[in-house]
């Protein structure tokens, strides 16, 4: 991690405190309100709960000193992006998306933003620039891919989609602010499911966007307030709490995830290992210029449906899940949901357990469908 990213993580816990008078409580109140005291002019002041709430606007505060960007909270990662594609485009602007990243976004594109003159097209990550920008509105990038982990050149999709004229949006959901910094590589807009890493705990959706131009930002706030995509109370507090301990979870998550890919790759039962720290990965090189540590996900082939369901059935310190990053290792088959991975691709999230005796697990678990 850079000293950048030591001494934003040192000073995130202590935003709040700097506000604090004498008296006041250190911990962030939970406010559940939908109205306030809004005697005579109101303005400059929280009017209603779907303009502003206290709780929320402390998270804001600290995604926006994590990404040194203005952020803006959204209820989930898709509302997020959706806030994006809807704040931002208009009808005849045509779009460009990853075909190996999270699906959600093409569906979204295909059911709701066609019917509206927004065409888009669709390219693999790892051969993201072929084919140039021309002609596109609005270029999302995702890198790592989720779930294959291809990477792109985010600097380079930056540079030649400016030069076409484009907006880049880059979903950083898989790396998070100490991970990867799309904002410093040239990206315009970041987008994010909070609900991953940066909460940590399973039990809250959450999502923001951020970016350093206050047009786009003033317009995806009033995208939220208009189409009442804000979030709730006590989810942007529950987030609040795991921003706290971001730093520490993913520190103890990567450096995890490196010692367990490596003896992935020489166990028997797997065929392959997809993993950007190891240095034969396809994206490795790329990684170590764009990436501030190399994550905590790695994919996994075991060869066939019938293996990989048997090894995460077994497992006893990995959750059958969909979903990543919470303090639980989790692990699922992603064919499953129609991604292009082959049948037996597990897409597993290293957690928080101590590390050997998460890799006794997997290894026991392994050596049961060896065969």
């Amino acid at each position: 991690m850079s000293d950048t990213a030591k001494s934003r993580a040192a000073t995130l816990a202590h935003l709040r405190g700097v506000k604090l008078a004498k008296g006041d409580p250190v911990s962030l109140p939970l406010t559940m309100t939908t109205t306030f005291h809004l005697p005579g002019n109101p303005a400059g002041v929280s009017q209603y709960g779907r303009y502003d709430n206290p709780t929320w606007e402390a998270v804001e505060d600290m995604l926006g000193h994590l990404e040194d960007a203005p952020s803006v909270a959204f209820p989930s990662g898709m509302a997020a992006i959706a806030a994006v594609f809807f704040a931002l485009l208009k009808a005849g602007d045509r779009i460009l998306l990853p075909s190996d990243g999270y699906y959600t976004p093409r569906l979204l594109a295909e059911r709701f933003l066609k019917p509206f003159d927004v065409p888009f097209d669709a390219r693999p990550t790892k051969s993201f620039l072929d084919g140039g920008f021309s002609g596109y509105r609005l270029v999302f990038v995702e890198t790592p891919s989720n779930p294959g982990l291809d990477i792109c050149d985010m600097a380079g999709v930056a540079r030649l989609a400016h030069e076409a004229g484009a907006l880049v949006v880059a979903d950083n959901t898989t790396m998070t602010p100490y991970g990867q910094r799309p904002l410093d590589l040239g990206a315009d807009i970041v987008v994010a499911a909070d609900t991953k890493a940066p909460n940590g705990h399973s039990d809250a959706l959450f999502g923001h966007v951020a970016c350093r131009d206050a047009g786009i930002i003033t317009a995806i706030r009033d995208w939220r307030k208009l189409s009442g995509s804000i979030p709730g109370p006590f989810e942007a507090w529950l987030v609040h709490r795991g921003l706290e301990t971001l730093e520490v979870r993913f520190e103890r998550m990567c450096k995890s995830a490196e010692l367990i890919a490596r003896r992935l790759t020489n166990h028997r039962a797997v065929k392959s290992v997809r993993f950007p720290g190891l240095e034969d990965d396809p994206s490795h090189n790329l990684a170590t210029t764009q990436m501030e540590r190399f994550g905590f996900l790695i994919g996994l082939d075991l060869g066939s449906e019938a293996k990989a369901e048997a090894f995460i059935g077994a497992c006893a310190l990995v959750q059958p899940a969909t979903s990543f990053g919470g303090v639980h290792s989790s692990a699922e088959r992603r064919a499953r949901w129609g991604d292009a991975v082959p049948p037996g691709f597990v897409r597993l999230s290293v957690g928080c357990e101590p590390v050997e005796a998460l890799w006794q697990a997997i290894e026991a678990s392994l050596d049961g469908i060896r065969g």
